[in-house]
């Protein structure tokens, strides 16, 4: 019961006497290496380019974060076509949008969100860890961050089914409600490239899906 926020404080308290290894997001060196792979293979899927813009669900971050260094690794070896850089933006919930406060207010860390809540789990992230690394990866790819309704995460789940036939997660389906705010508010040009990250499958909301 309760955020992640809760489990953390449980998890921290009860580690050093019971012996145990913390694996959550940022606190052990592997998970950012293996969600840096998913740059790798963005790249090759875009024949050694990057899309102009990726819109990422934001809860812990490590995906975003993980996509960025790849880049900047990707460009470092030389692999790429060309040196430009993907803007990336953290879509999250209006009802738990701690990162999109932060980047909105120009703040170089993410302040804790109060009574956090929204039907993606994955964005129900009072407070990011790596809240710093977040902000630095949207600010130096000129990206940005938006929040978006619950009823907006909806509709974009059901567009997503209907028109495509791909049953996402509520956090993935977010980037479509993002990046339908994001057009009308002149941030992407219809012309560009765009990417949404799907990080979920719905099978694992459909309890969520029958009450709502």
């Amino acid at each position: 019961p309760g955020l992640i926020s809760d489990a953390a404080k449980f998890l921290q308290s009860h580690s050093s006497h019971e012996g145990w290894f913390d694996v959550s997001t940022f606190k052990e060196p592997y998970r950012l290496e293996g969600k840096k792979t998913m740059g790798y293979e963005i790249a090759r899927h875009f024949d050694w380019e990057f899309p102009e813009v990726i819109l990422y669900p934001t809860g812990g971050g490590t995906g975003l974060v993980g996509i960025w260094k790849a880049y900047e690794e990707l460009l470092e070896l030389g692999w790429l076509k060309n040196d430009h850089p993907p803007r990336i933006y953290a879509v999250q919930s209006e009802g738990c949008a701690p990162v999109v406060r932060a980047f909105q207010n120009g703040e170089s860390d993410v302040r804790f969100w109060e009574n956090a809540h929204t039907h993606a789990s994955g964005l129900r992230v009072p407070r990011p860890f790596a809240g710093k690394a977040i902000l630095r990866t949207l600010k130096n790819s000129h990206g940005g961050a938006i929040a978006v309704s619950e009823e907006a995460i909806r509709k974009a789940q059901k567009d997503l089914a209907q028109c495509e036939g791909i049953f996402t997660a509520p956090e993935g389906a977010a980037t479509l409600a993002g990046l339908e705010k994001l057009l009308e508010q002149g941030e992407i040009d219809p012309e560009e490239r765009v990417l949404l990250l799907n990080t979920g499958s719905g099978l694992k909301y459909l309890d969520v899906l029958q009450k709502g």
